[in-house]
């Protein structure tokens, strides 16, 4: 089984800046995926920005610009970098990854979402 361990999430004042960590670990065969979502009171779950393995970044609409996704591979960590913060950024954040967890000779896909973490921007 393969765990998410975020952290990084605090409270800051408009334009203000935060980074976010999440690490995987478990039996890890390869990760795919990484990306960030959130969810603020009364709200779905919204995608904030992914990292294929290929490189390629996905943001959502309202973050171009200010958050920045990255990802050590070494480390199975994934970053989302938040910039120019502003009060509609606040929700809890949530990591998700997915891939392969298992061996060389028997292996199968996971999907695994952290505990979350709460960003809150004051005006």
């Amino acid at each position: 089984q393969v765990q998410l361990v975020e952290s990084g999430g605090g409270s800051v004042q408009t334009g203000g800046s935060l980074r976010l960590s999440c690490v995987a670990s478990g039996n890890i065969f390869r990760v795919d995926s990484m990306g960030w979502y959130r969810q603020a009171p009364g709200n779905e779950r919204e995608l904030v920005a992914t990292s294929s393995r290929g490189g390629g970044t996905l943001y959502g609409g309202s973050v171009k610009g200010r958050f920045t996704i990255s990802r050590d591979g070494a480390k199975n960590t994934a970053y989302l970098q938040m910039n120019s913060l502003k009060p509609e950024d606040t929700a809890v954040y949530y990591c998700n990854v997915d891939g392969l967890e298992g061996s060389e000779w028997s292996r199968s896909p996971f999907n695994s979402w952290g505990q979350g973490t709460q960003v809150t921007v004051s005006s």
